[in-house]
Formats: C-alpha cells, structure tokens, sequence
C-alpha cells in the first residue's frame, strides 16, 4: 500500500526532483566488456604486421572471447533485472489505477470538498498528520522513481550493445580466418620425432575404441629431444594445469550421460568456434579424425603422458611438432549466434549457451587418470 502511494506521488508531484540512476552491475559489466572488445579491435589490427602473428592471433581471439562472454553476462543481467522490475509493477498495477483516479478526482474537487467532516479543528489535525506522512512518501517516491529509470537503463543498455556486439562477434570471426592462414602459412616449429605413418595407419585401422589407439600409441614410444634432454616435469604441475579452452565442466570423469555411457576424461561445454590451445608444452602425436569422436587432437606433454582433444571442428599442427603453451591446436565447431538471439531478453541466455562439447582425457603409463586432479576445475569452472 505504501509503495503504490508513492507511485502515485511520484506521478502527481512535478517539482521532484528526478532521481539518480541506480548503480547496478550489468551496465558496469558491459562497459568493461565494450571497452575490451574496442582493446581487442586493435589487437586485431596490430598482429596483422607482428612477428609471431600466430601468437598475436591466439591472444587476439582469446581477447574476443572474454569481452564477448562478458557483454553477454551483462546483458543477460539486465534482462533478468529489467524482467523483475516489470513484474512486480505489473502486480500493482491494479492498485496504482485505483489510487491515481482518487487522487485525480482530488485535484479536480472544490477545496470545500477537501474539508474535513469535524470542522476546523479535524481540518487542522489532519492536515498535522499529512504533513507528517509526506516526507516519507516522498522517499518512497524517489525510490520508486529510481526504479523506473533502472528499468529504462536495462532497455537502453541492450539497445546500445547492439552494434558492439555485432561488431565483436565480426572481429571474433576475422581473427580466426586469420589465424587459420597463419597456421598454414607459418615456418615448420622444432620436432621431435616423426612418427611412422604405415605404422600409424594400422594402428588406427586395428583399434575399435579410442582406449585401444591411445594404448597403442603410447606403447610406440615417447617424445625424445634432439639433444637428449629430459622433458619437462609435467608431473610436478599437477593440479594447476589451465584448461584447454574457456568450458563449463558437463560432466566430470565416471559420470553417466543420457544414454548411460561413462568416460574416463571430462566433458567440456564451449561456445561455438571457441579456440582450443595447449596447457602446457607438448608434442603431437596424432591429429585428425578418429571413429566417431570428430576431430582428435592427441598430444604428449611429457613421456609416458597423453592429452587427448576430442570434437574440434579444425585441427592445427602436424605429427611430431613440439608446440609451446597456450599454441592454438583448433577450433570447436559451430556458429557464432546472430545479434538477436543475444539481445532477446525472453531467450536471454540463447546467445550464451555453450553448445559445443569437447572431451579431454589424460592417459599416464597407456591408463587414463582422472582429469579433474590435474587441470584448475574448481566449483566456479562448472558453472555457466
């Protein structure tokens, strides 16, 4: 009852002044994200001239990737706020029609109408009381008001994120055309071996499961340097290897998917085109299409270890390359959504949803060992 007052005063009282608009996250987010992707832009435009393009491509997408995720965080905010805020006016609604037509019939009345019943004295005494009662009133009317232009701020803000977003998502897409040339177009990086194709060609023929290609894999040696050194202590970095690709963990190792089937490694939800690099040094062991897991990138970064990628849609890199960290390996399939499947406040969370799958598994001694013990999965990494 009180808030509808004050909506009431808040429509009736013309010398309020007007409110401030209410300091809340999504506008904040998506400032920073507009101002990333602006950052990103010119990253783009200065790894067309760098040394390493392929590096400055890698950190340009990655760039793309946290501004984009973070305007769409915004906007989804300020749709989700924006709805609520509606919402509860819609319910007092009611109330605020009924309250405005009295108070609108009390603007058109006599002022003897306004007299109170009891004479003079129940006039003043009523008067004391409203003059008590206004103040407050009128705070809730400023808060009312604030209201109001937040909902008018949520709508804004998703207006104006239009050409931003069109404008990353275009980026986002030019610099992984960009990368795919400078992949093709790049020196040959150092290797450690060559691994046999007939052999490798058999190997792949024989094998009816993924399990029997990596444990044939592994049983056919080890990455060795030219100098003879030893690798690096992958071993010693377990627990705080970096994910692959920005992912939201799907299901984690030994859990059953819909159709009740249990892997070893975990999968990994992505967006569409997402990039995927390597944690760590490594070397390729295998890369190309494997029964039916899509696209299979298998890497070694150490002896006796296997990395294995499932599911991208493209795949960088030859046998034997020894790629440092963060080299980009591929990219997951998938489109980029279309601006206004971000922008619909009704499917908000359509334009950011991870609807690609990437499976990783981590093989040690020819056997796959939990994942979730060596890569940074912690509870905030499951979450979209």
């Amino acid at each position: 009852m009180r808030s509808a007052r004050a909506a009431i005063l808040a429509l009736a009282l013309a010398g309020l002044p007007p409110a401030a608009p209410a300091q809340t996250d999504p506008p904040k987010i998506a400032r920073a994200a507009a101002q990333a992707l602006r950052d990103a832009g010119r990253a783009l435009d200065a790894a067309q001239g760098a040394n390493d393009r392929v590096a400055a491509l890698t950190d340009t997408i990655r760039a793309y990737e946290q501004g984009l995720a973070a305007l769409r965080a915004g906007l989804r905010r300020a749709a989700i706020r924006e709805r609520a805020i509606t919402l509860e006016l819609d319910a007092q609604r009611a109330e605020l029609g009924r309250l405005l037509g009295v108070m609108m019939g009390m603007e058109r009345a006599p002022e003897a109408l306004l007299l109170h019943p009891a004479g003079p004295l129940g006039t003043a005494r009523a008067g004391m009381l409203l003059g008590e009662v206004t103040p407050a009133l009128q705070a809730e009317a400023e808060a009312l008001r604030a209201r109001l232009q937040e909902v008018a701020l949520m709508r804004s803000l998703q207006e104006s994120a239009a050409d931003t977003l069109a404008e990353g998502l275009a980026g986002a897409q030019q610099a992984r055309t960009a990368l795919s040339k400078a992949m093709s177009e790049r020196r040959t990086l150092p290797r450690r071996f060559a691994e046999d194709p007939d052999r490798l060609r058999a190997l792949l023929q024989g094998s009816d499961t993924l399990d029997s290609f990596a444990t044939g894999l592994a049983s056919a040696g080890g990455a060795t340097a030219p100098d003879g050194s030893a690798p690096p202590d992958f071993a010693a970095r377990k627990g705080r290897l970096p994910l692959p690709v920005q992912a939201t963990v799907l299901r984690r190792a030994g859990e059953a998917d819909a159709a009740g089937v249990t892997r070893p490694g975990l999968v990994l939800a992505t967006r569409p085109l997402a990039l995927v690099t390597t944690p760590v040094p490594a070397t390729i062991r295998y890369r190309g299409p494997l029964l039916d897991y899509g696209n299979v990138m298998i890497l070694e970064p150490a002896e006796g270890y296997l990395l294995v990628l499932a599911g991208l849609a493209q795949v960088y890199g030859d046998v034997g390359e020894v790629l440092p960290p963060g080299h980009p390996v591929g990219l997951m399939g998938g489109a980029d959504p279309n601006r206004q499947a971000v922008l619909d406040p009704v499917a908000a969370t359509g334009g950011d949803r991870r609807t690609e799958t990437l499976y990783m598994e981590l093989r040690q001694g020819g056997r796959p060992v939990n994942p979730a013990d060596w890569f940074t999965v912690t509870r905030a990494a499951t979450r979209d």
